[in-house]
């Protein structure tokens, strides 16, 4: 299968830090030293993809942020990765005016405007730099790679691109076109990257149908643009070519409930609980000091981890729900202390006394255990660093569980998702001064809002009284209110189908381990595979089915001479490849909803599905997005 998009962005930025020339074995070997400046987009482009030892291999000696007070170093290159926008370009005018670096190698996140290349130039011919600027490319990066079918477009500054910036009561339709072309000018670069043109299906008469329709606009001006096209190579017959990808644009509004739903498995509940942020999770732990003395607080320091897609653990257990997560870092560690006592017996054995003949040929014997063993050392001492920090996070988040509650609320809102009859009614939960935070309860009632049986308006204020005798902040679900008034969107029966949960024996064998997680009072609940409603339009889609919600669905292919206004969907074949782009932020539930309907599908055909988002928001970002809007009203 063609490289991920995160390996085509990991390499273009490789590119890009060796003068945007290819890497060769000399340039590997032997780099050359040079200075990168970044913005604060640049910057969170580049932390998820390259680390600072791979920064330093292809010879970065210093990096530094663009708006910060840097000093000449005359006779190294510079290599600037940032946006245009005017700020910047300002900036960089003035370091040409300083002389700080001794040559110039520009490259902008999406493309620069031909009024700002000007200014540029004009600037370099009064400071005397004209021969110091080297190169100016559009590197079409603007956006940001978490895994391997995973991107999003912000995330500093993501707030122009927030379901509350696209939601307000009072938006300007300039603002809205704003946000509109920076999610338009990202999913651009997203497919420049890929260098594929894809076939576009969206909803009617919401902000992914303006999307859809700019997005469509600027592919065919690009297309018609022979000389300059940046999908030149996509004539050229090769792998897969022959079929498109399928981009399916979602509006956020179409579920709000996965947004604020309690979840169950690991990368979600990491996202939620600990606050993932471009795969780097920050743990408050503690140290030991002072704790021994009841009166005083124990003293915590702050450990900030790196989960990425070298981590095996990560990479096979991030899908998997809470108790088989703590399962497998139990039976991690087990292995890991088997090794190493296998270590230590070894070095028993060559503390061996005496010169007699049994001595020596048992050294014989440990001689190439032993050098085996010296050389998996290093591999045992990562294997161990990873076994830690899984189990700190899972202990943290452990922690979190049961202090909150967390497995009632998910259980409760996985059977009102489902539309199964709930074992403890909502009151109890709401009243229940013992049960998670005030927001845990606002997201509950949402939930029980959009997806429970209808409730009338009387009853919702029974509720709304019994929320704020609980401190709650009901800001949100004035909104909720409002929204489920005016959308057509009414979550039918089926929308959620086939969820639920089921909970099995209690955590056996974690329990008759002596494991280090302490698991009593905590539900061992195994989560039924289920779609929710962005994977079942997606499979609509996808395979060609009829299926009452996306029937009205519109059809763009930037390929066709003339924008047909019919929008028939012309392909017959069921797509193989899918991006699908939720506009007003998404989460790392829809993602891993996705990415399970992908495996269940494994054995019948291999499908690719890439999902992206305008802003990964977590429940609390996103509740108080809808407690911003509820307080406008």
């Amino acid at each position: 299968m063609a490289s991920s998009l995160r390996e085509k962005q990991a390499t273009a930025l490789k590119r890009m830090l060796n003068f945007n020339a290819p890497l060769t074995k000399a340039t590997v070997a032997e780099p050359q030293w040079k200075v990168l400046v970044y913005d604060r987009f640049g910057q969170d482009i580049i932390s998820p993809l390259v680390t600072v030892k791979e920064l330093r291999d292809l010879g970065v000696t210093l990096h530094l942020n663009l708006h910060t007070d840097r000093d000449p170093i005359p006779d190294v290159p510079a290599i600037y990765f940032v946006m245009p926008t005017d700020d910047n370009i300002q900036r960089i005018c003035r370091d040409f005016q300083n002389g700080l670096y001794e040559s110039y190698y520009l490259n902008f996140i999406s493309a620069v405007s031909r009024q700002k290349l000007e200014d540029i130039a004009s600037a370099a011919v009064q400071s005397g730099t004209v021969q110091q600027v080297s190169k100016v490319v559009d590197q079409y990066l603007n956006f940001i790679s978490l895994e391997d079918d995973l991107f999003t477009l912000r995330h500093q500054d993501r707030e122009p691109v927030s379901y509350y910036a696209i939601n307000r009561g009072d938006v300007k339709d300039s603002e809205i076109e704003a946000t509109m072309d920076i999610i338009v000018d990202s999913l651009f670069s997203v497919f420049v990257t890929l260098g594929t043109v894809p076939i576009i299906r969206c909803p009617r008469g919401n902000a992914a149908e303006m999307v859809s329709e700019k997005l469509d606009k600027k592919l065919r001006e690009n297309l018609r643009d022979t000389r300059n096209s940046l999908f030149a190579a996509e004539a050229t017959p090769g792998q897969f070519s022959f079929q498109r990808p399928l981009l399916v644009v979602l509006d956020r509004n179409l579920d709000l409930a996965t947004m604020l739903h309690h979840t169950w498995t690991y990368q979600a509940l990491t996202h939620d609980v600990l606050d993932l942020r471009l795969n780097r999770v920050e743990i408050e732990e503690v140290v030991e000091e002072g704790a021994h003395s009841p009166s005083r607080k124990p003293r915590t320091k702050k450990k900030t981890y790196d989960m990425g897609n070298k981590d095996n653990f990560w990479v096979t257990q991030k899908g998997s729900p809470f108790p088989q997560v703590a399962e497998g870092v139990q039976e991690a560690l087990d292995k890991y202390r088997a090794e190493e006592d296998e270590v230590k017996k070894l070095k028993a054995a060559m503390g061996l006394q005496g010169e007699d003949d049994a001595a020596i040929s048992m050294l014989s014997d440990h001689t190439a255990r032993l050098t085996s063993a010296v050389s998996s050392l290093p591999e045992l001492l990562e294997k161990k660093r990873l076994i830690d920090m899984h189990t700190n996070i899972a202990t943290a988040l452990l922690e979190h569980i049961k202090h909150r509650k967390l497995d009632t609320y998910f259980e409760m809102e996985e059977k009102m998702m489902s539309k199964s009859t709930l074992s403890q009614s909502l009151m109890d939960i709401i009243s229940d001064p013992e049960a998670g935070k005030p927001e845990d309860k606002v997201r509950l009632f949402i939930i029980a809002l959009i997806c429970g049986p209808p409730m009338s308006e009387a009853e919702i204020d029974q509720y709304c009284v019994a929320l704020q005798a609980s401190n709650c902040d009901l800001a949100a679900v004035q909104y909720v209110r409002r929204w489920k008034s005016y959308s057509k969107i009414t979550a039918t029966p089926s929308m959620y189908a086939g969820g639920g949960v089921s909970s099995t024996s209690m955590f056996t064998n974690l329990l008759s381990k002596g494991s280090s997680f302490v698991m009593e009072g905590v539900k061992n609940l195994v989560v039924k595979s289920h779609k929710l409603p962005t994977t079942r339009i997606v499979d609509a889609l996808m395979e060609l089915k009829s299926l009452q919600d996306v029937d009205d669905f519109r059809y763009f292919d930037p390929k066709m001479l003339r924008a047909d206004s019919s929008n028939l969907p012309r392909n017959k074949s069921p797509f193989q490849e899918a991006f699908v782009f939720m506009v007003g932020g998404g989460n790392y539930i829809e993602y891993q909803n996705l990415m399970d309907y992908v495996r269940a599908k494994a054995p019948v055909s291999q499908k690719k599905i890439v999902y992206g988002c305008s802003d990964l928001a977590n429940a609390t970002l996103f509740l108080k997005q809808l407690a911003q809007l509820g307080k406008e009203i």
